[in-house]
């Protein structure tokens, strides 16, 4: 099989390229804009927050490039391997005295001055996995006891273990591409209707077993009824779209990241991007991403096998739902969920794991009928 492939391959889709390495440039240039007053007043360095993004970049193009060649037959042959390594980095994260405590989650595991983060390299360890499952096992999808039940009990042991973090975006995240995953391989229906009200329980259960989740959701419904407490971030966010009308205040210019949002080049730096570039830029940066889903998605639909197929499903639906839910927090669609978005947001394992994960995408590209 892999000599076969070896000489089907061809140039890998340069609009995809294209669009990634645009959206890599312009998250370069908005971490600046939205952190360099942050970074004065913490660290007296105004570069400190684009250093270390250029160097998380640069380590993630060579990490894509790499990746890039390597056939990806290869993550079938280690799948199970992989996964059994992400279950091992989410155990360790829970560990006191390994994982680290951040913004009140215990999310990270520190090496030297740098910290990985378990739960981005479940996201894609579990896709690779799943895919290579359903593809093996598609024939059992349509029956509960082999194919859709080993499926959700593998997608909801890894949801499990990263809310002990807890670490709600990035398990939301994940659940929501493994499901999509499940539900193009074939699954009934009625299953997922089965499955939707236990869900909807649990997830009723989540909320009510953390206060200030139930402050996230006052927040969103009402953030005036608390304008400096839960109801801050929103409020401030959207402080920072108004103003930025069509063609924003210029770049460099935004107000709301003069200490209104916390640590803007995260989470809310789409907020920055609408403040400074106005509804044009965030408009350019949107059809970016849905350039993004539709090449992933012809590159899925035209993949040479199975695996491919599902694979290459996964990735662009893990990117696509991460973005959609991180801009529709920024806008207030939403409540708050602490999800960064992809090759904008400064970061150090989301970054590179997410170029990790277009470079399978570009790899799959190049066996692919486009």
């Amino acid at each position: 099989m892999f000599q076969k492939i070896q000489k089907d391959q061809s140039a890998p889709d340069y609009l995809l390229l294209g669009a990634i390495f645009t959206l890599l440039i312009i998250g370069v240039i908005m971490v600046y804009s939205s952190s360099y007053v942050w970074a004065d007043y913490k660290f007296g360095d105004t570069l400190y927050y684009l250093k270390r993004q250029l160097l998380f970049a640069g380590a993630g193009v060579i990490a894509m490039l790499f990746v890039m060649q390597v056939p990806y037959s290869v993550w079938q042959k280690y799948a199970k391997l992989l996964l059994f390594s992400c279950f091992v980095l989410l155990f360790l994260v829970l560990i006191p005295g390994i994982g680290m405590i951040r913004g009140g989650a215990q999310s990270w595991i520190g090496i030297g001055a740098f910290s990985i983060q378990p739960s981005e390299f479940m996201k894609l360890g579990l896709i690779i996995y799943l895919a290579a499952f359903l593809s093996s096992n598609q024939k059992y999808i349509i029956s509960f006891k082999k194919g859709f039940f080993p499926s959700i009990i593998l997608i909801f042991t890894a949801f499990g273990l990263i809310m002990l973090q807890p670490d709600l975006g990035t398990g939301m995240v994940l659940v929501l591409t493994c499901m999509l995953m499940v539900f193009v391989a074939g699954a009934r229906l009625l299953h997922f209707f089965g499955l939707a009200a236990i869900g909807l329980a649990g997830f009723v259960f989540l909320i009510l077993s953390a206060p200030y989740r139930i402050s996230r959701i006052t927040a969103f419904l009402n953030p005036w009824e608390d304008p400096l407490g839960d109801g801050f971030q929103i409020i401030q966010s959207l402080y920072a779209i108004g103003p930025g009308g069509l063609m924003g205040l210029g770049l460099g210019e935004s107000l709301q990241k003069y200490f209104y949002l916390p640590e803007p080049q995260t989470d809310f730096i789409f907020a920055i991007l609408g403040e400074e570039l106005g509804f044009i830029g965030g408009t350019v940066v949107i059809g970016l991403f849905l350039l993004l889903l539709w090449r992933g998605i012809k590159i899925s639909l035209e993949a040479p096998d199975s695996f491919a197929r599902f694979l290459a499903f996964g990735v662009v639906s893990m990117l696509a739902i991460q973005a959609m839910i991180n801009i529709s927090v920024v806008i207030g669609l939403i409540p708050v969920t602490g999800i960064t978005l992809p090759f904008l947001s400064y970061g150090g394992s989301s970054l590179t794991l997410t170029l990790c994960s277009v470079g399978i995408l570009l790899n799959i590209s190049r066996y692919s009928r486009i």
